[in-house]
């Protein structure tokens, strides 16, 4: 299940990856709160500015930005993810020179033609450093904003991706490697004979191509997925490059990796090619209290209607039937066409041990799902290294906090630990992110 940097080597070694999910304010939902952090970073590049060059600072291998296309989180009481993700990263792009860049776009409400051209306009912009991740969108709000009257059933949101992908796919190779000729001396500039239309006519799209960007510097964008239902995990083992996954357990999170690479050897695929990188939230002290008494100034700032209200969206149950001082209620039915990703990891943690929804709220530090990690540098390090070796990660998304100062406690403490034991990259060697990831160009 190794991949490597070091092709020649009888035994090649792993190499740890570690990306920044660069969530506004932070990761929890009151650390726009937080006493150094400032109301309207959300939407201020110098915000993301800060956290991108700290990020290439630390080494680390990409910045990622979630999104949403509705305001589908409580307005009145956090920040959400409100600059488009292609926008965002293009000017990011330009202020970096080695870190990737990873931006979420929406297969269930965008065209393939417009997204397979603005990633491909961003892997030409950052010279090859660029990610497209995969989702559906399953709010109701989001449905409203693209003139339907409710999500998509999960099934034919997994179907029409399927179709989506295989036809952004597509239209990145529709220009052959050598297509551009560019010679002055006959007036040649491109061999229309090597640019080819896709001619797509599916059960959800008709597209001809092609596309009007040539081919980029990584063959195509890498492709990343974050599936944890049934379909999410057929949609990424037949796919993605790297996968985001929200594993509470070491158990858990080795299986599903197991899971994952068996998929995607049915599908003909090398299954040691797939990186998996778990979520992690840190919350970092220079000593256990601090880091504890961190983490209860942070929740002390939460607002517990709201984290009842997120996790009961999460669940898919009435908000009535959590009370803060009980155990979750035993009969939870999977949500129809919610998200099954945060939904396992949530219950799993929940069940796992016996916790109230109060001790829950604290657990996952106000979030939905995501592993928390509460400590010093040394503490954060020597769980990184454990589920690294243990073979129940490639690496992390991580997701600090509060940003940027979770993120730059991270870098000069954790990183050059893991770079001490030899975890870690001390610099960047490869160029593009497919090289880091140690992918192989596409033909």
């Amino acid at each position: 299940m190794s991949h490597s940097h070091t092709p020649d080597a009888a035994q090649p070694r792993r190499s740890l990856h570690l990306n920044v999910n660069m969530l506004s304010s932070g990761f929890l939902p009151s650390a726009w709160r937080y006493a150094d952090s400032r109301p309207d970073a959300f939407i201020d590049i110098d915000h993301y500015l800060q956290i991108a060059r700290t990020a290439e600072r630390g080494k680390l291998d990409a910045l990622f930005l979630a999104d949403q296309v509705s305001i589908a989180d409580r307005i009145d009481l956090r920040p959400i993810n409100a600059l488009e993700p292609t926008v965002l990263l293009a000017a990011l792009s330009t202020a970096t020179t080695h870190i990737g860049l990873i931006g979420t776009a929406s297969t269930t409400y965008s065209d393939p033609y417009n997204l397979a051209r603005r990633f491909a306009s961003l892997d030409h912009i950052s010279h090859g450093r660029v990610a497209w991740n995969i989702v559906t969108s399953s709010d109701a709000a989001a449905s409203h904003n693209f003139g339907l009257n409710g999500p998509l059933a999960h099934t034919t949101r997994y179907e029409r991706a399927a179709e989506f992908v295989d036809v952004v796919k597509a239209l990145w190779h529709s220009w052959e490697a050598d297509a551009l000729v560019g010679d002055k001396a006959t007036g040649r500039f491109a061999d229309p004979a090597k640019i080819h239309a896709i001619d797509h006519k599916g059960t959800f799209l008709d597209v001809r191509g092609p596309l009007n960007v040539p081919r980029t510097p990584q063959g195509r964008p890498l492709l990343v997925q974050a599936g944890g239902s049934g379909d999410g995990r057929a949609l990424a083992a037949r796919h993605a490059d790297a996968v985001f996954s929200a594993s509470q357990s070491l158990e858990e999170a080795i299986a599903y990796a197991h899971d994952l690479r068996q998929r995607a050897q049915t599908f003909g695929r090398d299954p040691g090619s797939i990186v998996v990188l778990p979520g992690l939230t840190t919350i970092i002290g220079g000593t256990v209290e601090e880091a504890e008494r961190r983490k209860r100034d942070l929740l002390d700032l939460l607002d517990i209607d709201y984290a009842i209200s997120r996790l009961s969206g999460v669940l898919g149950i009435d908000p009535s039937r959590l009370h803060p001082d009980r155990e979750l209620p035993d009969d939870i039915p999977l949500p129809q066409d919610g998200g099954h990703t945060f939904f396992h990891a949530t219950l799993a943690q929940a069940r796992a041990h016996r916790y109230t929804f109060r001790q829950l709220v604290y657990a996952l530090a106000g979030g939905t799902g995501h592993r928390v990690v509460t400590g010093t540098p040394e503490q954060i390090a020597d769980d990184i290294e454990h589920w690294f070796k243990a073979g129940a990660a490639d690496g992390f998304n991580l997701m600090p906090d509060v940003l940027p100062s979770g993120l730059t406690a991270f870098v000069d403490g954790v990183v050059p630990l893991l770079q001490q034991r030899g975890l870690f990259r001390q610099d960047y060697a490869e160029t593009t992110l497919r090289e880091r990831f140690g992918l192989p160009v596409p033909g």
